[in-house]
This record gives structure tokens, sequence and C-alpha cells, in this order.
């Protein structure tokens, strides 16, 4: 998983090989196939008034826009070990707490970076105030963070294991 320290990303060396091959993708096979897109596009005549011409650059765009964040990622990437399940909430980690300490309303989540998210789990950023407030923190600790209209809130670590995926 990952964990930011300055301009360095920790990963997982699993995490680096996923983002490096989506990397390769992205400047290889899908780069040809979106220039192709782009040129029958181009064939049939009025830019101006052609909606598949103007979809292909916008896809293009945001492609290479893409491109330039994996590479930014990998270049300060730092490959490391997944956390240790040693009970203190790191970057990685599936983490479980019970807010204002009842047991009955908790939320569990993975923090991580936002490269992460998926539809299975969600996802929290260490640099967010939930992920700031727990990182770092031990199974059965409080911890605090700062909600959107600046009051603090308290949670309840109650579980915190490596992510597996």
């Amino acid at each position: 998983m990952t964990q930011t320290s300055e301009n360095v990303t920790w990963l997982t060396q699993e995490a680096y090989n996923k983002l490096k091959d989506e990397l390769e993708h992205l400047t290889g096979p899908a780069r040809t196939e979106i220039s192709a897109k782009i040129a029958a596009a181009r064939e049939e005549g009025d830019l101006r008034e052609n909606g598949g011409y103007h979809a292909a650059k916008e896809e293009q765009g945001k492609q290479e826009l893409r491109v330039r964040q994996l590479t930014q990622l990998l270049e300060n990437a730092k490959v490391g070990e997944a956390p240790a399940a040693d009970g203190t909430v790191a970057p990685g980690m599936v983490v479980t707490i019970a807010f204002d300490g009842d047991e009955d309303d908790t939320l569990s989540f993975l923090l991580a970076s936002r490269e992460y998210a998926s539809s299975d789990i969600e996802t929290y950023s260490p640099q967010s105030p939930l992920g700031s407030g727990v990182n770092g923190k031990k199974v059965g600790a409080d911890a605090q963070y700062e909600l959107p209209n600046g009051k603090l809130a308290t949670v309840k670590i109650l579980k915190a294991v490596p992510y597996q995926a």
C-alpha cells in the first residue's frame, strides 16, 4: 500500500508492479488505440461538428494526464514491505473504528493513497482528517480528528490488519 512522506510514496512491490503495468499499457497499446480513433474521426470530415473526434481528443487528454500522474508517482516511489500486523495503524491497513465509543456504530476502511481506492472497501488517505487522526495509533486507543465544521470527533480503534487484495 502507500505511505506518503514529503514527495516520497511508499508502495508494496505488488502495488508498484500494478501501477507500472498500467503505465506501460497507457503508453503502448492504449496510446495507439486512441491515435487510431482520432485518425478515423478526422477522416469523417469537418472537425468543428465531429462529436467522435472531440470525444477521442478528450479521452486522449485524460489518458495523458493519467500517464503524467503515474510517471511522477513511480519516479518518487520507494518499494517496501506491507505494514506489520502489530496492532498499530499504518498505511496499507484495514482499520475498523467505533464512533463515540459506540461499538455498534462502526466503519471499516483502507488507510491508503487514492491510487488504491476500489469498490470493495472505502479508502481514506493518510493525509485526510480521519486518516491522520488514526495513523500511528494502537488498537484500543482513542483518536481525534477534525470534522468539516471545525469540531473534533473521537473514535475508538477496534481493529487494524494489513490489507489483502
